[in-house]
């Protein structure tokens, strides 16, 4: 894909007057991890490699394929909710994902649509981060990453799928999550029609934003998004617990 076509593609991140991040020129790069709920580089994957592209160099991407890199599933032994996660029976794969997540400044998830819904390696993959939720052990440096869930189908299920990995990533602390969905009406990347290609890579966004104040890529404050977040988290928790209460 050509430079242009990438820039095209970074805007999708302004629908509805939002953008993503801020960082000055002279910055340091921003840290960018995907995590592929496939193992093959389909349409999905070329979508979210154009976009970390976009936001980074290539040596600042760090990329996960599933179930390649985390082939198991959650085995309900409760252990990371009631003792650590270090005593999760797959640790040693979740360790070095874990560690990435923890120090990039964007979350690229992928997935293809299957049966309306994401892969069954992404959501495996995601059941072993249920100890990080908010009601449990939330990792305060969730609260100052954004996140970006990019799902395409031959026909339908976007919606669906995105919010499956977007509901773990809110829930988990992060304050911004962005999705974009589209029907490639294609099983392979061969046969997406050029006008398809096209709309992938304008998807759906407004360019002034990106290059706003002397090339500085703007973007909402991380922090303040945090800060937003745990405030509301914590009211929405307080209530539950009143709740929980009053039932006991």
């Amino acid at each position: 894909m050509t430079g242009k076509s990438n820039d095209r593609l970074f805007s999708f991140l302004q629908a509805r007057g939002t953008i993503i991040f801020i960082k000055n020129k002279g910055d340091a790069q921003m840290k960018v991890v995907m995590i592929n709920g496939q193992n093959h580089k389909g349409s999905t994957w070329h979508i979210g490699r154009m976009l970390a592209e976009k936001l980074t160099v290539p040596e600042d991407i760090t990329e996960f394929f599933l179930p390649r890199d985390m082939p198991h599933f959650c085995l309900g032994c409760t252990q990371c909710f009631m003792k650590s996660e270090t005593l999760c029976p797959h640790a040693a794969q979740l360790a070095p994902i874990t560690a990435a997540m923890d120090a990039a400044d964007v979350l690229i998830f992928t997935s293809p649509v299957y049966v309306y819904h994401a892969t069954g390696s992404m959501k495996a993959f995601l059941d072993h981060y249920g100890w990080r939720w908010m009601p449990h052990r939330p990792e305060a440096k969730m609260f100052t990453k954004q996140g970006v869930v990019i799902s395409t189908a031959a026909g339908g299920g976007m919606k669906s799928t995105n919010r499956d990995i977007a509901d773990s990533l809110f829930f988990g602390g992060v304050p911004r999550v962005y999705k974009y969905g589209l029907a490639v009406r294609a099983i392979s990347l061969e046969a997406v029609t050029e006008k398809r290609r096209a709309n992938a890579e304008r998807c759906k966004a407004a360019e002034q934003g990106t290059r706003a104040a002397g090339g500085r890529r703007c973007v909402f404050a991380a922090e303040f998004f945090g800060k937003f977040y745990f405030k509301r988290r914590n009211l929405v928790l307080k209530s539950v617990y009143a709740l929980c209460s009053i039932a006991e």
